[in-house]
Order: structure tokens, then sequence, then C-alpha cells
């Protein structure tokens, strides 16, 4: 027993509202809903928990983090409420924000089922899962630097060991062993099973970005929710490693859907837990990309300098292995980031780099499943998003806003409706700044077309900083009729609202 108060805790426990008495007849009635009548507690021991730091045992940590879930409207973990054992989890930073970050294995998929078994509770009782602050970039990066930069080979070599110790438990490829089966009800699986998952990421993956990650995002985390379980069985090497790389895949479209429907905690747990899945799976490269998904998420909120420390990681961290379309992919973000601080001689650079790696590929190593949405209309619609970006500091950006959306409209293929608004909104906005309302109108008209298929929060964000630079212009009389449908156009009660 720790004799220190759980500042965490007592700060959520605080933020429910309840007494303490209240709190311990709720554990009581939540407990036997979830299966556990024997459960008894009382007002001392939560006062325990509270003063003395007095960690429970299970199942009370599940139950609290379930009526803390429910009660807050957020998911709340065991690791926020303070409650993970020692062994579980290292000690958490001073910082209190990285979760005792980096996590085991073991770890790894414990946070990942428990997270998504409350974000699903939350979509079933229709809950706002708004979050807890964001964590710094700085934090992130200090906590996860030397564990992304270790190599990971041992533990998939001593896995494959095991697998051909002829005293191993294991009898053939396609069978695995229980690890644990103290949180999950976990199946084992074969290569047909996770075959059949690796196909289920490209149909969500090509969902997304065609309308955005409002409608499926349930759908993807209950799926990596199942994933979850089955990593609690420890399977053949070659097995274990797929499985972990359909939880990266599934993580960073669970975190990239959030973000797009402005969940921006839930969405950076997530991309944390795609970074932890792919390293365990010996994937560097994703486990950057997934960083790098953190980053932009980071530039989208107007916090550059934490996207920067992250990049810094993402860059660093993908190793040696990384193809020349991911570190273009990757420079085009940190591009972005220093756009929105105004350096424009690193941005120039930057994106001189990235068009320099792309033309480096030569196609001849096939790019892994997760970078295939990344193609040339990709690298200029970043680009014109960043000149787009430096152009609020520099209007001489304008133009090359303009060149590189006129590009990525050119070449942007069918099914990619999300990346197609984007396309008209950084040319609309590029045109507004460079003073050409007439074509900024034609642009910004050819996006409200579409907007309302989509459920992208960030379409809505882009198509408000939009609006912002049609005031100079609402004299008017067809950007006078633009603003009024851009105002129709506009979700309710969002997020933002259009000023002008």
């Amino acid at each position: 027993m720790s004799r220190e108060p759980n500042t965490r805790l007592a700060d959520l426990f605080g933020l429910a509202g309840w007494s303490k008495g209240e709190l311990a007849r709720l554990v009581n009635r939540q407990a036997g809903s979830m299966g556990y009548p024997q459960l008894a507690t009382d007002t001392s021991r939560v006062r325990r928990w509270i003063e003395t730091g007095e960690i429970p045992r299970d199942p009370v940590p599940k139950v609290l983090a379930a009526l803390f879930t429910e009660r807050l409207g957020r998911v709340v973990t065991i690791e926020d409420l303070g409650l993970a054992r020692a062994g579980r989890a290292k000690r958490r930073r001073s910082d209190g924000n990285t979760d005792g970050l980096p996590w085991a294995p073991e770890r790894t998929a414990e946070v990942l089922t428990e997270f998504t078994g409350m974000d699903l509770m939350l979509n079933r009782r229709g809950l706002v899962g708004a979050g807890a602050a964001l964590a710094a970039g700085s934090a992130l990066t200090s906590a996860m630097h030397d564990w992304l930069h270790a190599d990971p080979a041992y533990a998939a070599e001593s896995a494959l060991s095991r697998a051909l110790d002829p005293r191993s438990s294991y009898d053939s490829f396609d069978r695995a062993t229980p690890v644990s089966y103290d949180r999950y009800e976990a199946t084992p699986v074969g290569t047909a099973e996770v075959e059949a998952l690796e196909r289920s990421v490209e149909v969500f993956r090509a969902w997304d970005a065609a309308r955005g990650g409002g409608l499926q995002r349930k759908a993807v985390v209950g799926q990596l929710n199942e994933v979850g379980g089955m990593l609690a069985y420890q399977h053949p090497a070659q097995l274990q490693r797929r499985l972990w790389g359909v939880a990266a895949n599934l993580a960073v479209l669970a975190g990239w859907m959030s973000h797009d429907v402005g969940l921006e905690p839930t969405a950076q747990k997530y991309f944390v837990i795609a970074t932890h899945a792919a390293r365990e799976g010996g994937d560097r490269p994703r486990a950057g990309e997934a960083l790098s998904r953190a980053a932009r998420q980071m530039v989208h909120l107007g916090r550059p300098d934490d996207a920067l420390d992250l990049m810094k990681l993402a860059r660093s961290g993908s190793g040696h292995a990384t193809l020349p379309r991911t570190r273009a992919l990757l420079c085009t973000i940190e591009a972005w980031a220093q756009a929105a601080k105004g350096k424009g001689q690193a941005m120039r650079r930057t994106l001189g780099q990235a068009e320099e790696l792309f033309a480096a590929d030569k196609g001849d190593v096939p790019p892994p499943s997760w970078m295939q949405m990344f193609d040339e209309a990709d690298l200029h619609g970043m680009e014109a998003l960043a000149y787009r970006t430096l152009a609020e500091f520099d209007a001489t950006a304008a133009g090359h806003a303009q060149e590189h959306a006129r590009q990525a409209m050119l070449l942007r293929a069918g099914g990619r409706q999300r990346s197609q608004i984007f396309d008209y909104i950084s040319m609309a906005s590029a045109c507004f700044i460079a003073d050409d309302p007439e074509q900024a109108d034609r642009y910004a008209r050819l996006a409200l077309l579409t907007i309302g298929e989509t459920s992208s929060h960030r379409t809505w964000d882009r198509l408000r900083e939009m609006y912002r630079l049609t005031g100079q212009y609402a004299g008017y009389p067809k950007i006078h009729e633009l603003r009024e449908e851009i105002r129709l156009a506009l979700p309710r009660g969002g997020r933002r609202t259009a000023k002008a």
C-alpha cells in the first residue's frame, strides 16, 4: 500500500461530484451488473483508495473505470485512475500525462482491450467521448524515444525459439497457447483468420477515405477490441507479428477516425497504441507513421511545436528500413508544422526533401498496405496545404498553394472524396489570399457540393478557416451568397462556429 494520496483518482472523483459513500454504493451495484455479486465495498475503503493510495483488488479497478467512463462521458482507464498495479506498468512520469509509457507487450494488449471496451461502452450509450487534455508532444517523445529506437527483434526471436522447441506447447503453426485469461475472452487464431482481418482493414480504410471517420468508427473500434483479445494468446512468432500489424493498422484507423470526428484525446491514445503495436510487431516504419498521425493532429489543433517534437521522433524512430515514399510522407507533415509557425525557408527545404524522396521511390519494392493511400496526388495535396498555411504569414506562398492544389485535383483518384474536398478548400483559401475571389468562389462551391456527404469534422474545420478569409469580400454579392451557404452547410453545435 502507498501512503501517498492517489491524486489521479482524487481529481476524477472531484469531477464526478460523488460523495465517498455514493461511490461505494455505485461500485457494489455496478459490480453486481458485471457479474461480481459477491463484491462489497464501503466508504472507508473509498477513502483509503483516494487518501492513502491503496489499490483495490480486481475487479474493482475495472468497475471504477466503467463508472467514471459513464459519469464523465469519456474513456477513463485503470491507468487514468492511478490504479495500475506495480509490475503492470512503470512508475508514472511526473508530468502525469504519459500513462507509464512505454508499455510491455502484454500491457499493450491489455491497454488496447480496456480502452476499446470503454470506447464501445460510450458508443452504445450515446455519450460524448470528450476526453482529458492531450499529452504534450515533448512528453510523449521523451517517454518513448529510447524504447522506439531499441530493437524489438529479441521478443520475436524468443517466441520463434519457443515455437521450434520440441518441448514447446505449440504443435502446429496455427495453434497457440493462452497467456492469460484474466481480462479477455480470448481465442487463438490461425493464418486464415489473420488474412481475413487484414482484408477487413482495407475495407475500413477505403470507407474512411471516401466518407470520413464517423460512420465506421464504432466498427473499427470493435474489430480492434477483438484483436486485443487474440493478442492475449502467445501465437507462433510469424502469426503474432501479423496480429500486431493488424492491431497497429486498426488502431491508426481508430485514431484517425476519432480525430476526424473531434475526439482528440481519444485519437491520441489510439495513435500511441498503434505505435506500440507496430513496434511490437517489428515494424518500426509503421510505428513512425502512427506517430506522424499524432503530429498531423497537433498541427490541425494549432500546436505546431508539439507536432515538430513528434515528427522528430517519428522520423528518427522509423529506422533505416523506411522506404523513400514513407520518408517523403513524414517530410510533408513536418513541412506543414513548419508552415504553421511561419518558417517558410525551413518548410520549402523540407518539401524539397519530400519531392526528392518521392521521386527516388522506383516502385521496385511494393509499399506496405498502409502507404498505398499516399500517392502523387497526396504529395501535391500536402504541399498545397503547407503553402496555403504559410500564406497566412507570406501571401506570396498562395500562388504555390494553387499550383499544387491544381495538380492534386488532376491526379486525385476516385473514392477519395474527403481528400478531394480538402483540395477544393485549399485552392479556394489560396485564391482568397491571392485576391482572386472569383476563382475562390468557384472552388468553395465545389467543396460545398459534397461536404455534407461526409462525416468528417476536419472538413468542416477547414471550411470554417476558409470562411474567415471571405470576410474581406463580404461586400461582393457572390461572396455574400457564398457566406450564407457556408453558414447553412456547417453543422449546428459544432466545436467552433463560423466567424467573420
